[in-house]
């Protein structure tokens, strides 16, 4: 593997979509890659105004964020996170593990943010992909 030039990584094609089934919508979702501006911005998005990490609706903004038509457009707006965020846990997971997994989201990625951010560890379930 050689050193890369500024046009070689502009041009690599590092954006990937996956399928991914989701027998409780009746059917299948591709699922894309963030970008790097895409990532930031969704963990941008799981702090408050208060500096603390909030989990609210984190697998809804993953899902909004990483699920595209056949274009690779989202499909989901920002203002669509609280009502995919009332669709099935199940499914929502499937396709948040998949987002994580094909964005290289990682538990340790959180569990740096929650640091960060002087809030106490996440309780419960775990955020690992």
């Amino acid at each position: 593997m050689g050193i890369l030039s500024k046009s070689d990584i502009f041009s690599a094609r590092d954006i990937k979509t996956i399928t991914v089934a989701v027998p409780e919508w009746g059917g299948e979702v591709l699922v894309k890659t963030l970008t790097g501006t895409e990532r930031d911005n969704f963990e941008q998005s799981l702090i408050g105004d208060d500096r603390k990490v909030s989990m609210t609706d984190a697998r809804a903004r993953l899902c909004a964020a990483s699920i595209v038509d056949e274009e690779g457009s989202r499909l989901f707006t920002d203002a669509d996170i609280a009502a995919l965020g009332q669709k099935s846990g199940k499914a929502l997971d499937r396709v948040y593990s998949a987002a994580s997994r094909v964005s290289g989201l990682t538990a340790a990625d959180f569990e740096e943010m929650v640091k960060n951010s002087g809030m106490p560890g996440p309780q419960g379930d775990s955020t690992s992909s």
